[in-house]
């Protein structure tokens, strides 16, 4: 199956290449172990994911090198003994890719799947996409702490048109986050910085939310936001008047050129002793309080994200945008971009490959 070209053509000074360059999301390690096997259009690949008898995930691309069979369980593909089948003629590869039996001959060692170069963290499996098939240009943060404190993943999964890069803007565009989202007092703190492949955003608002239509409470929130290419951002939230701590992942990927998967993820630490009750929140178990406080937390997410919908799938690419003193950090965030569309930028004779240590999360 051949790779769907970009959506927008590289031609135009206003239009951006569908697929920058970078780490996505395949799935979580949690579903791909009770499908047992994956297949997704990502990135404009079909794509399989599995996992063998020791653990191992594979990700990778669902042709069989044999004579082109497709790989997923829509036509039959299954994984047995931690090996994937082809539903063609039974040739099984291991999590290497490598081709290591068939039912009637010795496994061709020419037989082999492309495979991608995989990272995990805190169970969300991400894959490597280069441009041109280029090695992994930087690697992800490493696992944030965790322990028995934190209530498990919360996950939401949105679909509509879009481009990562436009996504991923929302954390240095503040004004939107008052005009759209009614977020008041919203003010960065320090500056935007970049370094390599990382971008670290950290803005402060409060918020004001009506409960039963009664009472207005006041939502005071510290964010911190660490952007690792335009698939992975990583979001620590504090929000003070509750003291409560949440992490959120907000994770864009381009499926075909046009659509994209928007996944939020979140996380919220237990609270033991809420400096106020917020609806209840006092009277429910301690135990339970992080859990309530993560699906509000995934569904006020959720509606924030649908208010940005409405704009994502109907806006249009503008280079360069005629900025005024208050769009702050758009231009640099842009800057920034440029370095994911390798396909873009001059040859530079001698250049070699640099590859990008990513900073702590601290």
């Amino acid at each position: 199956m051949t790779r769907n070209t970009n959506r927008l053509s590289m031609n135009s000074m206003d239009e951006l290449p569908a697929f920058p360059e970078g780490w996505y999301f395949v799935a979580s390690r949690e579903s791909i172990v009770r499908k047992k096997l994956i297949e997704k259009t990502w990135l404009g690949e079909e794509i399989v994911a599995w996992c063998d008898e020791a653990g191992r995930v594979c990700v990778a691309d669902a042709v069989c090198p044999h004579l082109g069979s497709y790989l997923g369980p829509a036509a039959g593909g299954r994984v047995c003994n931690g090996r994937l089948v082809c539903p063609f003629h039974g040739f099984a590869y291991d999590t290497t890719g490598q081709c290591v039996a068939t039912p009637n001959a010795p496994a061709p060692r020419a037989a082999k799947l492309k495979v991608y170069e995989t990272r995990e963290i805190l169970g969300l499996v991400f894959a490597w996409f280069g441009s041109g098939g280029r090695p992994a240009q930087w690697d992800l943060p490493d696992e944030p702490l965790t322990g028995a404190d934190w209530c498990e993943l919360g996950f939401r999964t949105l679909r509509f048109r879009g481009h990562p890069q436009e996504t991923a803007e929302n954390a240095v565009d503040f004004g939107h986050l008052r005009y759209v989202h009614d977020y008041d007092n919203v003010h960065p703190v320090g500056s935007v910085r970049v370094d390599g492949a990382y971008l670290k955003s950290c803005f402060d608002f409060k918020r004001v939310r009506r409960i039963l239509g009664v009472k207005d409470l006041v939502y005071d929130v510290s964010a911190v936001t660490h952007i690792y290419g335009l698939g992975y951002s990583f979001v620590e939230i504090h929000e003070k008047t509750i003291d409560m701590h949440a992490r959120l992942w907000v994770l864009p990927t381009p499926i075909d050129g046009t659509l994209i998967d928007l996944v939020l993820v979140s996380q919220v630490q237990e609270i033991r002793k809420p400096r106020r009750f917020i609806s209840g929140l006092g009277f429910v178990p301690r135990k339970l309080r992080h859990r309530l406080m993560n699906h509000i937390l995934l569904s006020q997410q959720k509606r924030d994200v649908l208010q940005d919908v409405v704009i994502w799938e109907r806006k249009r690419y503008r280079t360069p945008p005629r900025l005024c003193q208050a769009d702050g950090p758009i231009g640099k965030y842009r800057r920034y971009c440029r370095q994911f569309y390798p396909e873009l930028q001059p040859e530079r004779p001698g250049a070699g490959t640099v590859k990008s240590i990513s900073p702590s999360l601290s």
